[in-house]
């Protein structure tokens, strides 16, 4: 009976947590000193939120074949937070106290507008998901309605 607010919940935390990093990455989009490597300072990575299906293991999935149920989804869950190694972005700038031996300065691989995009993809799914969970809320209020 709650399986559909389960879903949901699953889903707005994966994107609440998916804004999250967008919005880290958003505040790091110039920061040139963010991790000291073999002595050496290297700019911020951008990183991104993996999801995957709640389901936990191989026998779920067996379990349920063999039942041949239509068991409904069990939602999303972040399996990890990864970094994206894409090449640091490089600017002649001789005068920045970061600049190597030919006046370059590595900066952070996010783009702007690549992290916009997710940042709306992310609230459009929450948003989806918030209305889910109240149409799923409502369905159940008509229900109890029905024994009135």
């Amino acid at each position: 009976m709650f399986n559909g607010f389960n879903i949901s919940a699953s889903s707005l935390t994966a994107q609440r947590l998916r804004m999250d990093v967008i919005s880290a990455n958003m505040a790091n989009a110039e920061t040139t000193r963010a991790n000291l490597v073999n002595g050496e300072w290297q700019p911020y990575r951008r990183k991104m939120v993996v999801m995957q299906p709640n389901q936990q293991n191989f026998s779920s999935y067996l379990n349920k074949a063999m039942n041949q149920s239509s068991h409904p989804g069990e939602g999303v869950k972040v399996s990890r937070i990864t970094e994206d190694r894409t090449p640091f972005k490089l600017m002649y700038q001789p005068e920045h106290p970061d600049a190597d031996a030919d006046g370059y300065v590595k900066l952070p691989n996010v783009d702007p507008l690549r992290e916009m995009v997710d940042l709306m993809s992310a609230t459009r799914s929450y948003e989806a998901n918030v209305t889910t969970l109240n149409a799923t809320k409502n369905m159940l209020m008509k229900a109890l309605e029905i024994g009135r």
